[in-house]
């Protein structure tokens, strides 16, 4: 899989990109990520990528040609399955969503700055727009490694334990039960008989029985969708 990240602020990105399970999935030859600076791309002078928005509202967007003259240098090289706008009014990313990215060949990530960008960049070269939440960040770096995180650890192969990003959170629309390890007893505190006691069966009942309520408890929204009950 590709990764192209399109931002004015690549420095952000180079620390978490050379780390933990970007770095893994790319020694890994399974990943292949490239940053991309907005200045680079610009036509006009000092790197000048942003300007007053029309009709007079407050801050500075980022300008239409650096941006499509970056998407369509990435284009003429490879074709994209999706190019991604990090938007706080974009689609909700859910693990769902995650799960259907991974699958992708190549994808570009656009990171907005200051109020965004320019309308027409959204209505004519984006194909997907997703939001972390409903609020707003600094700028579009921080969902773009998010979003890239979860894509890359459920790609097959990159975590050791392919069942582990499976059993995660959301993945069935249930939240993760509880876990422990050792010791068994901490100052009386114990595991839950039922994880030691060697009963397969048992324990997979308790941990679904768990996974329902905690769903119930912290996102009942998710019981609205069809739930795999054992």
């Amino acid at each position: 899989m590709r990764i192209d990240i399109i931002t004015c602020l690549p420095d952000l990105l180079e620390s978490p990109l050379n780390h933990f399970i970007f770095k893994r999935a790319i020694t890994q030859n399974l990943l292949s990520i490239c940053v991309h600076n907005l200045r680079d791309y610009t036509l006009y002078k000092h790197g000048k990528i942003d300007d007053y928005p029309y009709g007079g509202d407050s801050g500075m967007l980022l300008m239409i040609e650096p941006i499509v003259n970056c998407i369509r240098t990435l284009q003429k090289a490879r074709n994209y399955d999706e190019i991604i706008y990090m938007a706080p009014d974009g689609k909700q990313l859910t693990q769902s969503l995650i799960n259907a990215c991974s699958l992708k060949q190549n994808i570009i990530l656009l990171c907005g700055h200051y109020k965004g960008v320019d309308e027409r960049v959204r209505e004519h070269f984006i194909t997907m727009e997703i939001s972390l939440g409903d609020y707003v960040l600094s700028g579009g770096e921080l969902p773009a490694i998010i979003l890239a995180d979860a894509i890359v650890r459920v790609i097959p192969g990159v975590i050791s334990d392919a069942c582990s990003a499976l059993t995660d959170s959301f993945q069935d629309n249930l939240i993760a039960p509880p876990a422990y390890t050792r010791p068994y007893a901490y100052e009386g505190i114990t595991v839950p008989d039922v994880l030691v006691s060697g009963d397969h069966r048992a324990i997979q009942e308790w941990k679904q029985q768990q996974m329902i309520k905690r769903t119930e408890e912290r996102r009942p929204h998710l019981l609205e969708k069809d739930i795999p009950i054992e």
